[in-house]
């Protein structure tokens, strides 16, 4: 094979993974605005922790899949990791969209079950598009670069999908029905279908998958390493803040029992663009991280974010909802901007956005520093520790029942408050006399 042509085949093999890494976050992010429609049926009646079931099943799959997606890669390879993704994420949506058949109970069983095995799909593809892309740059500043855009196009999926769906549903009452988010799955089905059928004909060869061998020994783990054990868990909260801050806020101002924040039509179009604009805001820090990584350090970024983050969830958690700011959103029917009265904790979720755009890296490089040959392993368990992006989320909700929804995001101000104190003094690593070659 000529340069010429290796070189074609890894521009093609990288904008496949940018466009697997966008599907995975499509895919994630319905289970928040649906959970808004699931929430205000028969048999349901309001519960906001089983609102975010669905959110939670999607996650909850990472807990069983995290380790087995990394042993497939090594197995079978990228290109036919990905097609396995690929068509358990279409079987997952197709499930979503034949739960708006049965009404009540049965239907949301059915739900369930497809925001379940849509999980399994998004575990694979995450297992394979990371590495994949840090490879396919040659590791090193060229492999995160990549990873980074694809964040950012990540980023960019996770702020639309909250956006349509809000505005497919407009006012969300115990009429609407899953039906009325059909033009989702649909979009979700179609990119499934065609990023398979594409993906079948376009030539990509693994790259090398590192000098870890059979024959290498392992005379311990990863969690023999005091500092990859708090970052595992460090990741499993700040998957459960990323999610769970905008999601709570969409059921928030989704709720038609919050009119005094201000909202008087069009509630859930309203809750989903605010939503929207948490993960555009993080899109905006990826972007932003991409040139300021390389001169502050990771430990300096997560001291600086979570401090301010804890400062941005206090200050919501306290301020009346009838101190309202007016807020620029973004209407993706029209394509055009607008702006909505909503309470200033809203707004000061949002921005926390920023604070969280750089966290999953920056907790992964600070918990797999001197690990060595340990590293794949602890890839393996972080993945499963996405798991806490459903946990907390439901956590949150139980308490929101009875706390209301600002009362509960304590939830989360005790998560980054975990990962301050990660930043300051857990990170470090108390373990160097373990070899790792």
């Amino acid at each position: 094979m000529s340069n010429q042509q290796k070189m074609n085949g890894s521009i093609i093999a990288i904008v496949t993974m940018f466009f697997l890494y966008a599907m995975i976050a499509f895919v994630t992010n319905l289970g928040a605005p649906i959970g808004v429609i699931w929430k205000n049926q028969p048999g349901i009646d309001g519960n906001n922790m089983l609102g975010m079931m669905g959110n939670f099943m999607n996650f909850f799959a990472y807990l069983f899949m995290g380790i087995p997606a990394g042993k497939m890669l090594t197995k079978v390879g990228y290109k036919k990791s990905a097609l396995i993704g690929i068509a358990v994420g279409f079987v997952g949506v197709l499930i979503q969209y034949v739960s708006s058949f049965p009404e009540g109970i049965p239907g949301f069983c059915v739900y369930l079950l497809g925001a379940f095995i849509s999980g399994f799909s998004v575990c694979i593809l995450n297992t394979v598009v990371n590495p994949m892309l840090n490879l396919l740059g040659g590791g090193g500043n060229r492999g995160n670069q990549l990873n980074l855009i694809g964040g950012t196009l990540n980023s960019l999926t996770g702020t639309l999908t909250p956006m349509l769906v809000g505005a497919l549903i407009g006012e969300v009452t115990k009429s609407t029905q899953m039906a009325d988010v059909n033009l989702v799955l649909y979009i979700a089905m179609g990119v499934f279908l065609l990023a398979f059928i594409a993906l079948l004909f376009i030539p990509i060869q693994d790259p090398e998958l590192g000098k870890v061998t059979a024959e290498t020994k392992f005379e311990h783990s990863p969690w023999s390493f005091r500092h990859c054990t708090l970052g595992v868990i460090a990741i499993f909260f700040y998957v459960g803040v990323e999610v769970g801050i905008p999601g709570a806020l969409n059921f928030y101002l989704s709720d038609s029992s919050e009119k005094g924040a201000g909202l008087l039509a069009n509630a859930a179009t309203i809750g989903g663009a605010v939503a929207a604009m948490y993960w555009l805001l993080m899109l905006c820090g990826r972007l932003v991280s991409g040139f300021i990584a390389g001169k502050i350090s990771s430990r300096q970024l997560m001291l600086g974010t979570t401090s301010v983050a804890m400062i941005l969830i206090a200050a919501a958690m306290f301020l009346p909802k009838t101190i309202t700011v007016t807020m620029p959103l973004f209407s993706i029917m029209t394509f055009s901007f607008t702006s909505a009265v909503v309470p200033v904790s809203a707004l000061l979720l949002v921005l926390c956005g920023l604070c969280t755009s750089i966290m999953w890296a920056s907790i992964f490089n600070l918990a797999t520093e001197g690990l060595g040959k340990y590293t794949a392993q602890a890839s393996g368990i972080f993945m499963m520790m996405v798991v806490g992006g459903g946990v907390l989320p439901l956590i949150q909700g139980w308490f929101s029942n009875f706390m209301g929804y600002m009362p509960s995001y304590f939830v989360y101000f005790l998560a980054v408050g975990y990962m301050f104190y990660y930043a300051l003094i857990g990170c470090k690593n108390v373990n160097k006399d373990i070899p790792v070659e």
